[in-house]
């Protein structure tokens, strides 16, 4: 199952659906049962009802829309945390010249930074440094504290797409003292989507491919496997620190490749089309202005 949050072009609340397929029709979950909200969030908090009574719709077939009808909006909107995880893939390190790090690190983004598919990334003035960082993003579909990594798979609602759009310039000690937040925070710095897909059809998170590419150049070419700390040692970690609640999304960490170690360094204009891509998800676009 696919989850998109999205709106008819001919205007109207936002919705939420199941996408039948990849860039397949959508079938408008929320207008046929009204006990389903209209966003991801709420209907992960309600639990395993509203997922049976989502699959029941799907089977039905009730209330397609076609998905040139629609605008698709980021697929989870307003989580509780948006949590991050820095160098954790061994190639990124390297490239950093950097060791795999013991424990991960763990640094967040505001929910208010999440946009959608073809959404539009504001590259600010006060940076010259903006940068692509493809990332596995987990949504947690149920409350949980001290989670084992041998259970952590069985809190996870689903995955999707991450850009963990960063200010390069503003990690530096000269910026904010060195701390991450604002260079990993300013605006419209964290698109999501196209969907976020059901952990039963995403599968184990490891052995997925991971992509991304700027004006149709491979920047970024990976695999989940690369992953320094798995997803399931992520959620024990962290929920070993602070609860972590439905709807809570996890960045996981970005491949090598970014602009900032490439030779010589290269980094986000306004004009610039950014395609990140992940198995069994797809593809997320997003447009620099």
């Amino acid at each position: 199952m696919r989850f998109v949050q999205f709106r008819s072009l001919k205007g109207g609340p936002q919705r939420l659906g199941v996408q039948l397929a990849l860039e397949g029709d959508i079938i408008d979950i929320s207008a046929v049962d009204s006990s389903i909200p209209n966003n991801l969030v709420q209907f992960i908090e309600g639990g395993p009802t509203l997922l049976e009574k989502a699959k029941r719709i799907v089977q039905e077939g009730k209330s397609t829309n076609q998905l040139s009808e629609v605008e698709l909006l980021a697929p989870i909107t307003q989580p509780d945390k948006v949590l991050c995880v820095g160098l954790n893939y061994k190639a990124h390190c390297d490239e950093h010249n950097k060791p795999y790090p013991v424990e991960p690190c763990i640094f967040n983004k505001f929910p208010s930074t999440i946009i959608g598919q073809n959404g539009k990334v504001k590259h600010p003035l006060n940076t010259e440094c903006l940068d692509w960082e493809v990332e596995l993003a987990v949504v947690i579909g149920k409350k949980c504290r001290n989670v084992q990594s041998s259970d952590a798979l069985e809190y996870v609602f689903g995955y999707t797409i991450a850009q963990d759009i960063s200010a390069r310039d503003w990690h530096t000690p000269e910026k904010n003292n060195g701390q991450w937040l604002l260079a990993k925070s300013m605006d419209t710095f964290c698109p999501l989507g196209p969907a976020v897909v059901f952990k039963e059809a995403f599968g184990a998170p490891n052995d997925k491919n991971i992509k991304c590419s700027v004006n149709g150049s491979v920047k970024q070419n990976s695999n989940t496997n690369d992953l320094v700390h798995s997803v399931e040692s992520l959620i024990q970690y962290i929920s070993q620190l602070l609860t972590l609640l439905p709807g809570d999304v996890i960045l996981t960490g970005t491949p090598s490749g970014v602009g900032f170690y490439c030779n010589p360094q290269q980094f986000l204009t306004p004009g610039d089309v950014i395609e990140s891509e992940i198995s069994r998800i797809g593809k997320l676009v997003n447009y620099v202005v």
